[in-house]
């Protein structure tokens, strides 16, 4: 044992004494593999958070979501339909509702806005999860009346209360209404994944909640009975549906998909993220191939020394063993570097991690990822010098100390050359073709046609406290005694020409749809729900977004008052979807639950989404929003201003507007909508940056080996072009036989990264769709941009190689 520490020693030193004598070698070496590893780790450390490490929560593959489809809708339950569930399944032993608020958290006469995790009694069962401090919610707490009780997250009871242990019991007064501190969660749980410093409160449900089964607004999870199986769970809750849908005929379609809680939480970005683990391997390939190049070139310039230890004594495993503990101290010397990069590379995209992934805030540089790195960096070396070990260890004394210039020049270190950059340029040609169409299809989606101008549009969440705005109360409501004034004063801002509010903004990819039909139409086929989605405004909301009016009249607060007939603008959409070409549709009458709405104006269409046409839209005054629907609408609504200056300058003066009508209102800085666009795209944009990285390493690592092959080769060949040029070859042949090499090897190199590309195609559509007729142009220029690339990488080495003086090449031989 000692002997083989004494051995292991020796060959450290005599390698670190190698690599110093060659400092641009293994500065090279050392930074292809920090880059390498550096973009590895900072993935697998996406993966490993997202994918790799279980939810946090116990038993968490027993925890499933509930995704209801009606008509290629999402629906979430309503209140009478999730209790119907709940009462009736056989294979779950907890299903909980949820809703994710903003809630105003007042003290001193201000107000913070939190999360708040509205839930049903029985939330916490799913997760099997007890309290840090005091408990949780007991049977019937989302009763009015019972429901003034709150229970902390861990970051919101440390960061509010100093970690207090007697803080159950005491008071917050959140939006207006005092609540009970009735338990403190555990570090580290929380729920939905992405929300924080959150408080967990019991349902308040409107009496048309409790009520009505067509008003969808609560998201379900459960928890596996034990021994229950999901696909028992499956069938179960789809034979619940079933006798559902002959109960209630207006339900009957409607179908359910139970899903892992890990499946619901990656959503639409799991794919991605697993093809992202295809993009490292190709980037440590080529770092591997580029390494191993070095090594060779290396390996043949020490080809006399290796001779003469050979000749002294030296063993075939002994040379390939310090040859391969020279990669090795290369390898940890690349993965202190890859560290330091990841480290570097996740904190800056951490607030687009946090962003665009449910688990984002979970990315870091564990214990495990560490491990992980050490050992990536210490196979990709150690894989990288192998080849080199073993084809320096097989060299005859004899031959390698006759060899002289001739080394290197062999057919089978020419085909191993080749090789190398035939596999660098197609893994480099993968990897640009994904990030080339992503980083396109973003810049299609960000041009996409909105149906209003983008800029010089503003946006500021306004959540109001409720309680301050009842009738009863302050003789105020929230419309008359908040917003009026408010939009009056954001209008006599310099610089506004425009202003309004609405409940949801448009291209937000989600919001509120209803069933409607049309008076004196008739009913729609069974199984088939005629949804529109709705939106609820001010005056001046939609012409400040920069929606036309089409037909009819725009909303008016003078004619469509509260207790009148309801009026609706409807959008083109809606027109299209809802009417025969040529049907007059103003003064048409909808059915809307049970109430029935004018449409009174036609406007231009607002994309909702920006992955799809726009839907059919109508459009309600907020004067006109019924009674019980009041505090849950106009709580929350989002205020957007038209403005002929910079948006930016006027956040100051609205500050000032919003807080002169309710200084209780927090003030969130507001956001262009140009903001709001890339924060709709916050994936996309971080698929298309972790792409476009890798997409560029892999350029960047591939020019370089192209670079020192070619050189490489120019080297070994020395004495060959030397003996050419002396019979007569001129300088300006000798570069385009070069030339024409790299080209030739640059094909080679391209045919094999399209056909890996294809063979892939059906892996890398879950990322982004391969058209090869659509995108030939685009397709075209990135693989020409590459082949050229990679000849200007040659164009160096080409040179020198014209410029040796033949005289002298065969004077050194």
């Amino acid at each position: 044992m000692m002997t083989i520490l004494r051995n292991l020693m020796q060959d450290v030193r005599y390698a670190v004494r190698q690599l110093q004598r060659a400092p641009m070698f293994a500065l090279t070496a050392i930074l292809t593999l920090g880059l390498a590893i550096g973009v590895s780790t900072s993935v697998f450390s996406v993966l490993d958070a997202t994918i790799v490490r279980p939810l946090p929560y116990h038993d968490p593959d027993g925890i499933v979501s509930l995704r209801t489809m009606i008509d290629g809708y999402t629906q979430p339950a309503s209140w009478p339909q999730y209790l119907d569930w709940r009462k009736d399944n056989q294979t779950l032993s907890a299903l909980a509702g949820f809703q994710v608020d903003s809630a105003n958290l007042e003290s001193d006469g201000a107000a913070d806005p939190v999360h708040a995790v509205d839930v049903t009694d029985n939330f916490f069962d799913v997760f099997q999860v007890k309290p840090l401090l005091g408990g949780t919610f007991v049977v019937g707490e989302q009763e009015a009346g019972r429901n003034d009780v709150v229970v902390l997250s861990y970051e919101m009871w440390k960061e509010r209360f100093g970690e207090s242990r007697d803080v159950v019991g005491h008071t917050l007064r959140v939006n207006g209404v005092v609540n009970t501190i009735v338990g403190v969660m555990p570090a580290g749980f929380r729920y939905p994944l992405g929300t924080t410093h959150a408080i967990y409160r019991p349902m308040h449900l409107t009496a048309s909640q409790l009520t009505n089964r067509g008003g969808h607004f609560l998201p379900t999870i459960g928890r596996l009975k034990p021994g229950v199986s999901l696909d028992q769970a499956q069938a179960d809750m789809s034979r619940v549906f079933n006798d559902l849908g002959r109960q209630y005929p207006d339900e009957s379609g409607k179908t359910v998909k139970m899903r892992t809680l890990a499946e619901a939480t990656l959503g639409k970005t799991e794919a991605p993220l697993r093809v992202l683990t295809l993009a490292v391997l190709g980037v440590l390939l080529i770092g591997c191939v580029n390494v191993a190049g070095l090594l060779l070139a290396r390996g043949v310039r020490r080809q006399k020394e290796f001779g003469l230890r050979a000749a002294v004594g030296a063993g075939r495993g002994r040379l390939a063993r310090q040859l391969l503990t020279e990669s090795a101290l290369l390898s940890v010397a690349g993965a202190a570097v890859g560290v330091v990069m990841a480290a570097g590379l996740l904190q800056a995209m951490r607030q687009l991690l946090i962003a665009s992934l449910a688990r984002g805030a979970d990315v870091e540089l564990n214990l495990q990822v560490l491990a992980a790195t050490v050992a990536i960096a210490l196979v990709t070396g150690i894989a990288a010098g192998v080849l080199p070990a073993l084809r320096s260890s097989r060299i005859s004394p004899s031959m390698a100390l006759r060899s002289g210039g001739s080394a290197g020049t062999s057919r089978g270190q020419n085909r191993l050359r080749s090789g190398m950059i035939a596999v660098q340029v197609a893994v480099a040609l993968g990897l640009l073709v994904c990030s080339g169409l992503l980083l396109r299809n973003l810049q299609a989606m960000r041009n996409t046609e909105l149906g209003f101008d983008p800029s010089k549009l503003l946006s500021e969440e306004v959540f109001v406290t409720a309680a301050n705005y009842q009738t009863g109360t302050s003789g105020r409501d929230m419309l008359t005694g908040f917003y009026t004034p408010l939009i009056e004063k954001v209008r006599a801002i310099p610089g506004v020409s425009a202003a309004g509010a609405i409940n949801i903004l448009p291209i937000m990819s989600w919001g509120n749809n209803s069933d409607v039909t049309i008076v004196g139409h008739p009913p729609p086929p069974p199984h088939q729900e005629l949804l529109a989605e709705n939106r609820i405004v001010t005056p001046g909301a939609l012409d400040a977004i920069g929606a036309k009016l089409v037909k009819g009249r725009w909303l008016d607060q003078s004619l469509d008052r509260q207790g009148g007939e309801l009026a609706a603008n409807v959008n083109e959409a809606f027109v299209r979807k809802f009417f025969a070409p040529g049907e007059e549709a103003l003064g048409r009458q909808i059915n809307w639950g049970p109430m029935k709405v004018k449409i009174v104006g036609v406007t231009s269409d607002l994309r909702q989404d920006l992955g799809q046409p726009a839907l059919a839209e109508m459009d309600i005054l907020a004067a006109q929003v019924p009674p019980e629907y009041v505090v849950e609408t106009l709580s929350d609504m989002q205020l957007v201003m038209r403005t002929s200056v910079a948006p930016e300058t006027i956040a100051g003066p609205l500050r000032e507007a919003m807080h002169s009508v309710d200084a209780s209102v927090p003030f969130r800085e507001p956001q262009t909508m140009h903001e709001v666009i890339a924060e709709t795209l916050t994936f996309e944009r971080l698929e298309s940056w972790l792409f476009g990285i890798f997409a560029a390493l892999a350029l960047v690592l591939s020019l370089v080996g192209i670079y020192g092959m070619v050189h490489h080769e120019v080297e070994v060949r020395t004495r060959e072009i030397g003996v050419r040029m002396a019979l007569g070859s001129s300088r300006g042949r000798v570069v385009r036989n070069i030339l024409s090499r790299v080209a030739m090897l640059m094909s080679v190199g391209v045919a094999v990264g399209w056909a890996l590309t294809l063979a892939l195609r059906s892996v890398i559509a879950s990322v982004v769709e391969l058209n090869a007729a659509h995108d030939a142009l685009l397709l075209g220029t990135l693989t020409l941009g590459l082949v050229v690339i990679g000849i200007l990488a040659s164009v160096v080495p080409a040179r020198n190689a014209a410029s040796i003086d033949p005289m002298e090449a065969l004077r050194n031989e």
